[in-house]
């Protein structure tokens, strides 16, 4: 039987071991040319709408042609929902064994050596870490260290303290390896990673795929195969992890190890003031893009900092082999944290035209962040000529493949759609009588509007904003005015909020960008999702800028306009979540209905649904929904 019959027999007889399951024919289109892009050695991208089961369409061709696979995800819910739901569903019911894990970065498990240098006689506040944290969780983390099977963070049952899990934790930057450290026999990190090079399906997130293309495929074991989901975001996340940040936090971490091992206070001094050399230098700049390099009192500071370290790396190759493991442990992490700190640097103070500089973060903790400005190159020779990838998600941006590197015969691209009757369930409602939100009135239209279409509802509102600030004003406004309780995303947070949201079919939920994807509420409690603005991009956000600049006449095309319509369609993504799903997507910025120029980019982005400019349409609507759920 060719590949693609076989992974859709197999569907079609998983869809019959789930109770009430049925045959998804977009799942089986997207599966089919898995399977052939498999086969042939091409790659995929595959735009496969809200319900489509896109997990399935992609794990059961790749296991059943027994390729192995690294799934990168820009989600921990969607992680979670791989590890702890649909491959151990496939373990039971495919009729093929394999094994899967998962695999994280390293700072993500407890460092057995660390335990070990924090429990030994007077090593409590070996580096200054440890002193700071609480005894009773460091007893506790240590304790845990001794009986759980993995190490991994996320088996804890109460989220540690910052300081606290530093103490018992590693950096990539840091850790010497473990042939060099005296408990890499019994690493958790090193055991993950021998689990992952003997799995069929490595689940991991795109940060860090990111940094193995970085490392010249360093993190991830061998594979055959690689299936991006949520592959969006994979342009912003590859340029994050393929760049740098200096900042004060760098320098602190560089003497907390420096201490451990160096007994020269003077030494130790200068790191530590190099973080507030590098913070005074960089404060004036918070927010701006650093054209043509760092200026002058930046550069000035970079120098001295450079000298500094220069002679922190001297003495810390004078101090002579120790027959102690631990001692030349502490040596080796101090060796490996300078050494990175000394390559940024350099970078940093000759910056390439093929980067981006900028500084970002609080006046009181600003970052130098370095960025690379265009990733195609780097895609092409570390994943694109190394074998097929699969690139998969409900909206994938127009003009994605150019500037991700794929030439037009190493792929094809495919829209499966999704199997949910957009026609029949939903209506996108577009407020176009409102003023411009340019207009001084807007706010206070769009208050009124919002009050209008929720009491309509009876609640049931998920309200997106593309700013706190807009955010805020409309809880102000109209909190006690609603026909249910209003809650804020500053209430509580984000796994509560969705709880009591979802709890509660009369309550509204107020959020910005970070509840735009990722959330997940089926049924009745949800029905309608307003959208105050069209999610543009900011102007001065600094990489952005510069490919604007890069693109000339056609940055609004290449650069804005993608990444409005994809976060539009994410957004507008969270109403319909099942079969039975019904409600309004309300759009309160009449330029999506005026905008001649761009307006039907947007809509096609959009799901399928009947659209209306007139509320009236749209309450009675909400109101037949709201009377039903009743």
């Amino acid at each position: 039987m060719p590949p693609s019959n076989r992974a859709v027999a197999a569907l079609a007889k998983l869809a019959g071991a789930v109770p009430g399951g049925e045959r998804r024919e977009p799942q089986e289109v997207m599966a089919t040319e898995v399977a052939a892009a498999i086969s042939d050695g091409r790659h995929l991208l595959a735009q496969a709408g809200t319900g489509t089961g896109k997990s399935w369409a992609y794990l059961v061709p790749a296991i059943l042609a027994r390729k192995r696979t690294v799934v990168a995800t820009a989600t921990k819910a969607l992680q979670d929902q791989l590890a702890g739901k649909d491959l151990p569903f496939l373990q039971e019911h495919l009729g093929r064994e394999f094994e899967f894990a998962v695999l994280k970065g390293r700072s993500n498990y407890v460092c057995v050596q660390r335990i070990a240098e924090i429990s030994g006689a007077g090593q409590l506040a070996l580096d200054g870490l440890a002193d700071r944290a609480s005894p009773s969780e460091l007893t506790a983390l240590k304790l845990w260290a001794a009986s759980t099977p993995t190490g991994d963070r996320a088996e804890l049952s109460a989220e540690p303290s910052p300081q606290a899990w530093a103490a018992v934790s590693v950096s990539a930057q840091e850790c010497p390896g473990a042939r060099k450290c005296p408990s890499g026999d019994a690493c958790f990190a090193e055991a993950a990673r021998r689990k992952a090079g003997e799995s069929d399906v490595v689940v991991v997130n795109l940060h860090l795929l990111g940094l193995d293309l970085a490392t010249e495929g360093a993190i991830l074991p061998e594979h055959d195969l690689i299936v991006i989901d949520e592959a969006h975001q994979l342009e912003d996340i590859v340029s994050d992890t393929c760049g740098f940040e200096l900042s004060a936090g760098r320098f602190q971490n560089l003497a907390r190890a420096v201490r451990a091992i160096l007994d020269d206070p003077g030494a130790v001094d200068e790191i530590e003031s190099s973080g507030s050399t590098l913070t005074a230098s960089l404060h004036d700049h918070v927010g701006r893009r650093l054209k043509g390099g760092p200026d002058q009192q930046i550069a000035d500071a970079l120098t001295l900092i450079r000298a500094r370290l220069d002679r922190v790396a001297i003495a810390l190759r004078t101090i002579p082999d120790s027959s102690s493991e631990d001692v030349k442990t502490r040596k080796d992490r101090a060796v490996q944290l300078t050494g990175h700190l000394q390559a940024d640097l350099a970078l940093a103070t000759s910056i390439p035209d093929t980067s981006v500089a900028w500084v970002d973060g609080p006046e009181s903790n600003p970052r130098l962040r370095v960025a690379p400005l265009d990733i195609a190159d780097l895609l092409r020779d570390k994943l694109w000529d190394v074998g097929p990838v699969v690139l998969t998600s409900a909206t994938l941006p127009p003009g994605l493949s150019e500037r991700l590197g794929l030439d037009g015969d190493d792929h094809r691209a495919i829209d499966v759609g999704s199997p949910f009757d957009y026609e029949h369930h939903g209506l996108l409602y577009c407020a176009a009588h409102l003023p411009d939100p340019r207009d001084g009135g807007y706010d206070a239209a769009v208050h009124a509007e919002l009050l209008a279409l929720i009491t309509a509802a009876g609640g049931r509102t998920l309200g997106l904003f593309t700013s706190y600030r807009a955010m805020d004003a409309a809880v102000e406004a109209l909190r006690g005015q609603l026909p249910g309780p209003l809650l804020s995303q500053r209430d509580m947070p984000k796994p509560a909020l969705v709880a009591a949201f979802t709890e509660d079919p009369a309550t509204s939920l107020f959020a910005t960008m970070g509840f735009w994807q990722g959330i997940d509420v089926p049924g009745p409690t949800l029905s309608l999702v307003t959208i105050d603005k069209l999610p543009f991009p900011r102007p001065d956000e600094p990489l952005l800028q510069a490919r604007r600049e890069q693109a000339k006449a056609e940055a609004f095309r290449t650069i804005d306009l993608p990444r409005t319509a994809t976060m539009l369609a994410q957004g507008a993504g969270r109403l319909i979540r099942s079969q039975v799903d019904r409600g309004v997507v309300a759009v309160l910025d009449p330029r999506l209905a005026k905008a001649k120029s761009y307006r039907w980019i947007l809509l096609d982005a959009l799901p399928p649904f009947p659209r209306t400019k007139e509320r009236g349409e749209v309450e009675a609507f909400l109101e037949r929904i709201d009377a039903e759920a009743r």
